[in-house]
């Protein structure tokens, strides 16, 4: 593996868990991922976000491994549980290739999913892939667990920066997804972000350009995480633009999990939005909750993403 970044893995510090371990050498830690590039899907994706899909679809690279452990995932097989054979390894360069490919296929933009494991070496790709002409905007499509240090060294690389924001509730945190300083680490991420790329810009199509769109799902039972969640946003700026996500469903190891073990209601989901509106945060993106169907989003439902 090349490349100044990825070079940091020889004792990686890529996220917060910093696990230390020599990825160059081979070994993995919470990840479960070397220094090669694993890719678990590439395509155009047309279940984002309105600003993100746009008409011609987000050029999604979907990676394998997370550095969480959200018993809810909805991509399990993906984060958790890949198979080497079903995953491509590449290095930056066959990144760079994939990227370039994904643009040529009218993507509005490349979209990495899931790269806090693999931020140094979606990085050197990224820088790669513009030398040879890639000029649509890199969105760093995250679960908001990631480190500050890491994020300032990629400053310039990302267009579009679009984090979940899951806890302000460590205790939750640590039950649901393994991790147990989420809420002390993301309001440092999300400034990071924000000073980086600042609000989200979108062109004449409403499509972004450039700044940031942070994403909360509610989750059932836990509304007052969600509040603080919105408290933190509202917060950083009454303007910053926010997705509400409501399509919860237990899925994974939620459907045995007592915490989040039955689906959203719409008095909780409402309950949500509303505080949203309280609080004066003006660009929120919310969803109905009309039948059991309602769980997938609104701009999902016309062409739902099937895994590659």
């Amino acid at each position: 593996m090349n490349g100044q970044l990825t070079d940091r893995l020889s004792s990686c510090q890529c996220c917060p868990r910093r696990c230390g371990v020599d990825r160059l050498a081979g070994k993995t830690g919470f990840c479960g991922i070397d220094a090669g590039i694993r890719v678990s899907h590439a395509g155009l994706h047309f279940g984002e976000e309105p600003p993100l899909s746009g008409t011609r679809g987000s050029g999604t690279i979907f990676f394998a491994g997370c550095n969480l452990r959200c018993v809810f995932c909805q991509n399990h097989r993906i984060s958790q549980e890949f198979r080497a054979d079903e995953t491509s390894v590449m290095d930056a360069g066959g990144l760079a290739d994939v990227m370039l490919r994904l643009q040529e296929s009218g993507a509005h933009n490349v979209n990495l999913v899931s790269p806090s494991h693999m931020i140094f070496q979606a990085a050197d790709a990224v820088a790669a892939a513009r030398k040879r002409g890639l000029v649509i905007p890199v969105v760093y499509n995250s679960g908001g667990y990631d480190s500050v240090d890491a994020l300032r060294a990629i400053r310039g690389l990302v267009d579009v920066y679009l984090p979940d924001i899951k806890y302000m509730d460590n205790a939750l945190g640590g039950r649901l997804s393994s991790v147990d300083d989420y809420a002390d680490i993301v309001p440092g991420v999300l400034r990071e972000m924000l000073d980086q790329v600042g609000l989200l810009e979108t062109d004449e199509e409403g499509v972004a350009v450039r700044g940031m769109l942070v994403r909360h799902l509610v989750l059932p039972g836990h509304i007052e995480n969600s509040r603080k969640c919105l408290d933190l946003l509202a917060g950083l700026s009454p303007s910053i633009h926010v997705s509400i996500m409501s399509q919860y469903s237990p899925q994974h190891r939620a459907c045995d999990h007592p915490d989040i073990d039955r689906y959203l209601t719409a008095p909780e989901y409402d309950a949500v939005t509303e505080y949203a509106i309280e609080l004066g945060l003006e660009n929120a993106f919310v969803q109905e909750l009309t039948s059991r169907d309602r769980y997938l989003p609104d701009f999902d439902r016309e062409r739902p993403f099937e895994e590659g």
